[in-house]
């Protein structure tokens, strides 16, 4: 049986999307080429009303269809960036704080619950502000906010394991405690760490877009917040310039998510057919 027969309806809607998605972003420069900045055509075309802009133009008269393939390059790509970021980070500071205890554990534990009392939000904002708007200061502004709970998680699974016999056995063949903690209990506490990616990715994907919508996203590059934003003067006479990605935003989180639920009831669900 193939991992996707394995998936049910909902996550196969999930993952189904998130290809489609996929696609959009890769085929960007290729069916869209050139600056998706640029004037294509008349102010505020109509959605298909003209062969040329299926989706019509925007105020200033830039292709909305080309908008859209180019935001969805880089929503996809801070994203998946920033949550990866804050997973390895937070998988790594939760190893040390489990595995080492002791003085090392509350140190690591107080700087995650400080950084848990400030909104990953507001922290993003406070950087942007201060490095500037660019999609790599977005990645780490948003992966240095949304660490902490991959930590947690990773700290109380690595309570649960340090002391297990495969960790003993390491340890009575020498290796060292950096080598048994990132050789030998990482990979078996990493697993409950990346359930938490799926919501990761879609709070990156809606900070992107809060952040955009309010003028602090690269200016250099088209986003869906920035498309929102865009449309707000013209909300009366021409509302699918706001609409349009803000129903991609809609889909595109509803996709993660729906993947997401579907991979953390799979392995429950193998093990109830493992029992039969």
């Amino acid at each position: 049986m193939t991992f996707f027969q394995t998936l049910d309806r909902q996550g196969k809607a999930g993952i189904g999307l998130l290809i489609l998605l996929g696609l959009m972003a890769l085929s960007a420069p290729l069916l869209f080429a050139g600056d998706p900045l640029a004037i294509a055509g008349e102010p505020l075309i109509r959605p298909f009303t003209n062969y040329a802009h299926w989706l019509g133009t925007d105020r200033l008269g830039r292709d909305v269809l080309a908008g859209l393939f180019h935001g969805a390059r880089t929503t996809l790509l801070v994203a998946l960036s920033s949550a990866a970021a804050a997973l390895i980070a937070g998988s790594l500071i939760g190893t040390l704080a489990g595995f080492l205890g002791g003085f090392a554990d509350n140190v690591l534990m107080r700087i995650t619950e400080a950084f848990q009392t400030v909104p990953g939000f507001l922290l993003a904002l406070a950087m942007i502000n201060v490095l500037g708007p660019s999609i790599p200061t977005l990645i780490i502004a948003i992966s240095i906010g949304s660490w902490t709970q991959a930590a947690r998680v990773t700290r109380a699974e690595v309570l649960s394991l340090r002391e297990r016999d495969f960790v003993a056995a390491a340890r009575t063949l020498g290796q060292g405690p950096f080598s048994i903690a990132f050789r030998e209990i990482l990979p078996n506490a990493f697993g409950p760490a990346a359930s938490l990616a799926a919501v990761s990715v879609a709070a990156a994907i809606l900070i992107e877009a809060s952040l955009a919508f309010l003028g602090f996203g690269d200016p250099n590059s088209v986003t869906w917040g920035t498309m929102i934003a865009e449309g707000r003067s013209v909300l009366r006479s021409a509302p699918y310039l706001s609409i349009i990605p803000g129903l991609a935003l809609v889909v595109t989180v509803l996709a993660v998510h729906l993947t997401g639920q579907a991979l953390t009831r799979r392995p429950s669900s193998e093990r109830e057919r493992s029992n039969v």
